[in-house]
């Protein structure tokens, strides 16, 4: 599979309550962009398609995204990650830009260190019906992507666990891909964790 046919989906509509009061999103990094900047620059080497989801109320421009970032505005992130995943991924499948897309490949915001050679590697490895996890010695990262027979099951999840029940649901079509790019398991947490970057 070509990986035009992979869609990148950034998950950036979360409250990062374990972060404080400051919006890890708009955190800067020694470069001047934002944590989320990066990681959105990050995925855009790896994906001809991206899309990012953000809170309604959101500012973009703060948030360090460019007037051509394609955004989704979600109305049910309060509800927690899987409510947020539902909605995005009800968006993309009625996206026109991607009707002929196979997958989308589920990303969080504060992974600025995922590897662009990692992001094109699992766009190979996935199907239109199978779900596809990176492993970091024995560690299993992000993106997770997921075929697009999956889609539907997608918008039906809810809670704040994402889409842990699909890989238990579907487990005989669940595939690991070990990595060696430590990237796919460092997500920023908490302010120790930007600092230590």
């Amino acid at each position: 599979m070509g990986t035009s046919h992979v869609v990148a989906l950034i998950m950036a509509a979360g409250y990062s309550r374990r972060y404080g009061a400051a919006d890890k999103r708009q955190e800067r990094l020694a470069d001047g962009r934002t944590l989320l900047a990066t990681t959105v620059a990050r995925t855009e080497q790896a994906f001809t398609q991206v899309r990012v989801a953000i809170r309604e109320e959101d500012d973009a421009f703060q948030l360090g995204l460019t007037k051509s970032t394609p955004l989704i505005r979600l109305r049910q992130a309060h509800r927690g990650l899987g409510a947020s995943l539902a909605e995005a991924v009800a968006a993309l499948d009625l996206d026109p830009f991607l009707q002929e897309t196979k997958a989308v490949a589920v990303l969080l915001a504060d992974m600025p260190r995922l590897h662009p050679k990692t992001l094109r590697a699992l766009q190979q490895s996935i199907t239109h019906d199978t779900i596809c996890r990176p492993c970091y010695r024995g560690q299993p990262g992000h993106p997770v992507l997921f075929g697009r027979d999956f889609w539907s099951a997608l918008t039906r999840i809810s809670g704040e666990a994402g889409a842990q029940s699909l890989l238990r649901q579907y487990v005989s079509h669940y595939r690991t891909y070990d990595v060696e790019d430590a990237g796919v398991v460092l997500d920023i947490d908490t302010p120790a964790a930007l600092a230590a970057l």
